[in-house]
């Protein structure tokens, strides 16, 4: 048996060539930029990530701290009626804090997905503020949004709700501090009653620099104390006169409102809970059974502000399957050209401009009536 022919040639491979300048300079090129981005994901940036997060329907349940579904607003001391629909409140969630922020990987993905937006860190935590600061603030907000939520709903229900004007703290450098007190009640200035905080500031800034006459109830006795006001300058450049006190108002309720909302914070939830208890109030079924979603500051006397990331929230909206969304007028200008397909969103200004939406929704009424947020409309708020 022959195991080798010594005849027979082996072929032997030709040289490898030599790689190109060019092929080198990609592989060079698909290394360094695998390496940038290595360092990339672990380097701080200054920003986070603000998108869509729960959603909540006011006249249904949510959970208390002990995890039981219990009736999101609870009337008692009134009689209330069978509701139907949905009014939902619209929540957003920030990704990222102080101590944490998102890798540039995460924000290049939030960056092409149009439900969430890549912000600046400072534009939600302010310099020197912790998350847990924030947080003590954000609770704060919720518990005031949800006071005048109850007053500016029973006052649309027909009950009378008196309130006081009172100090809770004072600001650095205070005019007031020393003349004024915690829990110092503020009936009027100048001789004229105040019935809110609007009216108080209005007295100040007339007199510029004079001198205003508090009449004041500390511990159940009136008194009277002189506050000369001091000149403050706005980021804008406005100039405006104040006696550096953090006023609150607390309200007299003729019946008992409780709203159950645990690890939700902030002020935007207050037109949605106001919607709620009139709804809770009233005859009848406010939603016809429609899904109205809506969002929106609220103060006791009705009116509606303005809210940060609602472009998040109508995207929130039409995740929870609404159809309907109400806006407030003064975001008008960040709804034109963002408006998810399938959503349909009404400009409020108030809380009757708000119940008038959802009726006219819930009864098949002419909607084309009904203010919307346009080019024009954006451009005047």
């Amino acid at each position: 048996m022959v195991l080798f022919d010594e005849k027979a040639t082996v072929a032997t491979p030709p040289p490898r060539r030599p790689l190109s300048r060019a092929t080198l300079a990609g592989i060079w090129a698909l290394v360094i930029a695998l390496v940038v981005l290595l360092v990339l994901t672990f380097l701080p940036t200054a920003y986070v990530i603000q998108q869509p997060g729960p959603v909540y329907n006011t006249l249904g349940t949510a959970q208390n701290a002990d995890g039981e579904d219990v009736p999101l607003i609870t009337v008692d001391g009134a009689e209330t009626y069978p509701t139907d629909g949905s009014l939902d409140l619209l929540t957003v969630q920030v990704v990222g804090n102080p101590e944490r922020t998102p890798s540039w990987l995460e924000l290049a993905g939030a960056w092409f997905d149009r439900t969430r937006a890549v912000l600046p860190l400072e534009s939600v935590f302010p310099a020197g503020q912790t998350t847990e600061e924030r947080q003590n603030q954000s609770t704060s907000m919720m518990v005031n949004s949800q006071q005048d939520a109850t007053a500016a709903a029973l006052t649309e229900a027909g009950f009378d709700v008196p309130s006081d004007i009172v100090v809770y703290d004072f600001s650095p450098d205070s005019a007031s501090e020393g003349l004024l007190e915690v829990d110092d009640v503020i009936v009027a200035a100048n001789g004229t009653a105040i019935d809110g905080v609007d009216d108080l500031r209005e007295i100040i800034n007339d007199g510029e620099d004079d001198p205003v006459e508090l009449t004041i109830l500390r511990g159940g006795d009136e008194e009277t104390v002189s506050v000369t006001p001091t000149e403050t300058v706005a980021e804008d450049g406005t100039t405006s006169w104040v006696i550096g006190v953090i006023l609150a108002r607390e309200f007299e309720f003729p019946i008992d409102v409780e709203i159950q909302l645990n690890n939700v914070g902030g002020p935007s939830a207050g037109m949605m809970f106001a919607l709620g208890i009139v709804d809770l109030l009233s005859p009848g079924d406010l939603t016809g059974g429609e899904d109205v979603a809506g969002t929106g500051t609220i103060t006791a006397d009705g009116v509606v502000g303005p809210i940060g990331g609602i472009r998040q929230k109508m995207w929130g909206a039409v995740g929870a399957g609404a159809e309907w969304f109400l806006a407030p007028q003064a975001n008008c200008d960040e709804v034109v050209g963002h408006v998810p397909d399938g959503l349909r969103v009404f400009a409020v200004e108030d809380l009757d401009d708000a119940l008038t939406a959802v009726e006219t929704v819930a009864e098949g009424g002419d909607l084309d009536a009904l203010p919307t947020c346009t080019a024009t409309t954006a451009a005047a708020g």
